[in-house]
């Protein structure tokens, strides 16, 4: 998938705010803090398209970009960060779940997890919720410039034994390591989707 054009499209606070003209969908959805936005805005080739904040659990909404007029790219609310309001926890929980159970132009999502640190009980609980419903996704480690190499092969066996999955990708923003291997994966589900309907 190469990127030619990006744009923010609008933040939804209730499903009813989601775009209905059934385009193509990416989600992105991980730990609060754990990099969605430097990910987003490394595979759009566009530094200010998704804001990154100091402040972890600050996207409060779906966030709609439209990648190269025909797909989006859906930024979902972070979890697991301790010092978000109940309420506003309360008030993501049924929109993402939502959004992910009941959108057909869904194709996949990427799982991002801190190559930092060993997958937390949300990745995991998130991780086995993707599995029960039958959603595509492939996993992310961010952050990977942080680690040696070595480090990062240990990560990455962690994290394979933790999340029950095979298929990770490390990522960095800084050296733009794993950017193609993702966007060929991306490019690949929308391809057996658009095969099979064609088919």
């Amino acid at each position: 998938m190469k990127v030619s054009s990006a744009r923010f499209v609008k933040s939804a606070f209730k499903p009813a705010d989601f775009p209905c003209d059934q385009l193509t969908e990416i989600a992105f959805i991980g730990r609060s803090n754990v990099g969605k936005s430097r990910l987003l805005n490394t595979l759009a080739r566009l530094k200010g398209l998704a804001r990154i904040s100091s402040s972890p659990g600050r996207t409060q909404s779906v966030n709609f970009f439209l990648i190269n007029d025909s797909v989006y790219f859906v930024d979902l609310p972070g979890y697991g960060y301790a010092k978000v309001p109940k309420k506003i926890k309360d008030q993501w929980r049924p929109m993402v779940e939502s959004y992910l159970e009941n959108r057909p132009q869904l194709r996949i999502v990427l799982l991002l997890v801190d190559s930092r640190i060993p997958p937390t009980r949300d990745d995991v609980l998130m991780k086995e919720w993707l599995d029960h419903y039958g959603i595509q996704h492939i996993i992310v480690m961010t952050k990977a410039d942080k680690l040696s190499k070595s480090k990062l092969n240990r990560a990455v066996q962690t994290a394979q034994a933790a999340l029950e999955s095979e298929e990770l990708i490390p990522f960095s923003a800084v050296t733009g390591l794993g950017k193609n291997v993702i966007l060929h994966r991306i490019q690949t589900s929308i391809s057996q989707v658009e095969t099979t309907q064609s088919g």
